[in-house]
């Protein structure tokens, strides 16, 4: 696919570019200025924990740089309140149910295309753009939707975490870069002699970095809170066998962090397929999936379900994945109840079930490259 933004007058257009301090947003501002908008660089400063080491200074301090080097006005926008109140509380609230949130999902709905867009539009914007490697497209045919598509880079497509936007979002979103390789980006940044073009890409929680999730958990954990303690460790047949230090910390499939006392195999991983919060234990087994329940696990039902056009029919097939570069799975609509329009649940078949399919987590639809849309396994 061409680029989003190569066959469109732009003469004129002003599109406000998050600048994270890395090269995919780098790139991304010198393309948009290359071809004819009106840029403008962002750096979004979001709530952070007062116990990590403060990164934020340093990333604004690169995004400044590009925005010297590239001669375009930079603001640093203020989004603490709304990245804490959509993002920390939120992933905090999921944890103490029993479910496993994935932040990157809320930060992009919350933070970067929620309040972000909103100040740019009031600003002036008539687009707003990050370093995604996803897609917009629009068809010059009339009355076609417009669609999301997969980045090209297979290993560095974000599509999953994007998926709670709808086309009355993309219409005012650019995502330049998703249409390069990550290679043809390095390249890019050294060609237009960006100052962080050799910068490692950062890893972690959006925006905080790499953050042990248990580290975290145990910050902001109530003493006491319901599966915070120390809890027995069981086997498929409810036998105790060892025991762990808190239901609340662990997800289906992890193998670490728990210590089993009475083994029933030698040498073998074990993995949780199983948590109980009110009991405050974790089942465990050597299999990474309970084959005792696949036929129930490949029927799953998401919540808050959003499509990024219309809804497909009852019976439709299409591909999904229940966890971030997950090999796609051919799943098919069973049942959309839309009695809750805030709240649309849509039930699906998995032609089968590979890893655990864990409650809190995206499920995200696919048909060829398009991201159809996604919403929270429950």
């Amino acid at each position: 696919m061409r680029s989003q933004i190569s066959n469109q007058s732009n003469q004129g257009k002003k599109v406000y570019v998050g600048l994270s301090g890395g090269v995919d947003s780098a790139v991304s501002a010198a393309l948009l200025q290359k071809t004819g908008y009106d840029v403008t660089g962002v750096y979004i400063k979001v709530w952070q924990p007062d116990w990590i080491s403060c990164t934020w200074k340093e990333e604004r301090r690169d995004a400044m740089r590009v925005a010297a080097h590239l001669g375009i006005p930079f603001v640093t926008l203020d989004l603490v309140k709304e990245y804490k109140n959509g993002v920390i509380d939120y992933m905090l609230s999921e944890y103490a149910r029993g479910r496993t949130p994935n932040p990157d999902v809320m930060c992009n709905r919350e933070v970067k295309f929620g309040g972000f867009w909103k100040w740019a539009k009031d600003q002036g914007a008539n687009f707003v753009s990050t370093g995604h490697y996803a897609q917009v497209k629009k068809s010059s045919r009339k009355g076609k939707e417009i669609s999301m598509l997969a980045g090209v880079d297979d290993n560095k497509d974000q599509s999953y975490f994007l998926w709670t936007l709808n086309k009355n979002d993309l219409e005012h979103i650019i995502f330049p870069v998703g249409h390069l390789e990550k290679t043809d980006v390095r390249r890019l940044a050294t060609k237009f002699g960006l100052p962080n073009a050799k910068k490692r890409d950062s890893q972690g929680l959006c925006f905080i970095g790499k953050v042990d999730i248990k580290d975290f958990l145990r910050h902001y954990v109530k003493k006491g809170q319901t599966g915070s303690v120390e809890g027995d460790v069981l086997n498929k047949s409810g036998e105790v066998i060892g025991n762990h230090p808190g239901a609340l910390f662990f997800t289906l499939g992890e193998r670490h962090g728990f210590s089993i006392i009475k083994k029933t195999t030698k040498d073998e991983p074990y993995y949780v397929i199983g948590k109980d919060m009110k009991k405050n234990t974790l089942t465990v087994d050597n299999a990474y999936v309970d084959s005792g329940a696949s036929e129930h696990g490949r029927i799953v039902t998401i919540s808050m379900t959003n499509w990024t056009n219309s809804a497909p029919k009852i019976g439709s097939s299409l591909m999904v994945r229940t966890r971030y570069r997950q090999p796609l799975i051919k799943a098919t609509i069973m049942k959309i109840d839309t009695r809750d329009s805030k709240n649309v649940l849509t039930t699906m078949k998995l032609s089968t079930v590979t890893d655990p399919v864990t409650p809190g987590q995206s499920l995200v639809m696919y048909k060829n490259e398009e991201c159809l849309g996604g919403g929270i396994i429950s």
